[in-house]
C-alpha cells in the first residue's frame, strides 16, 4: 500500500490519525471540506466536499487505499445526514470504483446497532438496529460497502467504532472504548491483510464489560492493547455524576437512543 487517502482529516479521529499514521505508508493524502488549522508543511491535503462527485473524484486519484472517516459524525437533521453521510458515502465508493482503488476502510459506528440492550452480547451477524438518523447512515454505508465488494471487487472493511479516545469516560464507555493504537491496528488489517474481501469489525479495545463479540477481527489477527478496566474507578466516578437516563442507560447506544425517543417501554431483547 503505497498511497492512502484519509477523509475527515479535520475531525477528532482524523486529527489524531495524522500523528498516529505518520510514516506508516509512503504517501498519505488527507482530505476534508476544510483544511486543518495545524496542517504541516510535510502533509498533503486535498479539499473535497463529499457531496460533490467531481471533488471526491479528484481526491481519490492515484490512491490504492482509502480510510473513510469523512461525513457528519453525530446525529443531525435529515438533510445534513443525507448529504454528508448518504450521498457523500456513495460518491466516495463510486469514485473509488472508477479510479480502481483497491481497498476501503469505512468508519461505521456502534450507533448502527444502538438499540440492543446492554445486557445482550451481539456479533457482526445480528441485524442492524440503528439508534438515530446517523446510525441509519452507517448501516447504509455498510450495505454499500458490501455491494462494492461483491459486485465491483473492492476489498472493504467496516469498523463499527465504539468510543475513540485516550480513556473511557463513563460506564457505557467502559464497554465500547477504542484506544488510539487499537484503531490503527484495525485500519492496517483492513488496508493490508491479504484475505480481506468484505468484513465488519467492532472498533473496541480489550473491554471486560464489552457488548460485542469481535471474533471476526480476532480471526484476522487483531490483538487489542488498550484495557478499559485500567480506567474503571475514574469512569464510574464520572458516571455517578450523570443524571439517570432510563432509555439511554438500557440500550447500547446510550443518549443516541433516548434523544427524540417516544417508543414506550424499552425492549427486553
Amino acid at each position: 500500500m503505497q498511497k492512502v487517502l484519509v477523509t475527515g482529516a479535520s475531525g477528532g479521529i482524523g486529527t489524531r490519525l495524522r500523528t498516529l499514521l505518520k510514516g506508516v505508508y509512503p504517501q498519505i493524502v488527507w482530505s476534508d471540506i476544510g483544511a486543518p488549522a495545524d496542517l504541516g508543511s510535510d502533509e498533503t491535503f486535498v479539499v473535497a466536499d463529499l457531496a460533490k462527485m467531481d471533488e471526491v473524484a479528484k481526491a481519490v486519484e492515484g490512491v490504492e487505499g482509502i480510510v473513510h472517516l469523512g461525513g457528519h459524525s453525530v446525529e443531525g437533521p435529515w438533510d445534513t445526514i443525507l448529504n454528508a453521510n448518504i450521498i457523500g458515502c456513495y460518491n466516495l465508493f463510486e469514485a473509488a470504483r472508477v479510479a480502481r482503488v483497491k481497498r476501503i476502510v469505512f468508519a461505521s459506528s456502534n450507533h448502527a446497532m444502538g438499540f440492543y440492550p446492554r445486557r445482550r452480547k451481539i456479533g457482526i451477524n445480528a441485524p442492524v438496529r440503528p439508534d438515530s438518523r446517523y446510525g441509519v447512515s452507517k448501516a447504509f454505508g455498510e450495505a454499500l460497502g458490501s455491494l462494492y465488494a461483491f459486485k465491483h471487487g473492492l476489498r472493504v472493511t467496516c469498523l463499527r467504532i465504539g468510543n475513540f479516545g485516550d480513556a473511557p469516560l463513563d460506564q457505557r464507555r467502559l464497554s465500547i472504548w477504542l484506544a488510539p493504537q487499537d484503531l490503527v491496528q484495525l485500519i492496517r488489517i483492513g488496508l493490508e491483510h491479504p484475505d480481506i474481501r468484505y468484513e465488519i469489525f467492532y472498533g473496541a479495545s480489550n473491554n471486560e464489560r464489552g457488548f460485542w463479540d469481535n471474533e471476526a477481527a480476532f480471526r484476522y489477527g487483531y490483538r487489542p492493547q488498550g484495557r478499559a478496566e485500567d480506567f474503571r474507578d475514574a469512569a464510574l466516578a464520572e458516571q455517578a455524576r450523570l443524571p439517570p437516563d432510563p432509555v439511554g442507560d438500557w440500550y447500547q447506544g446510550g443518549p443516541f437512543c433516548s434523544a427524540e425517543y417516544d417508543g414506550g417501554e424499552p425492549s427486553p431483547v
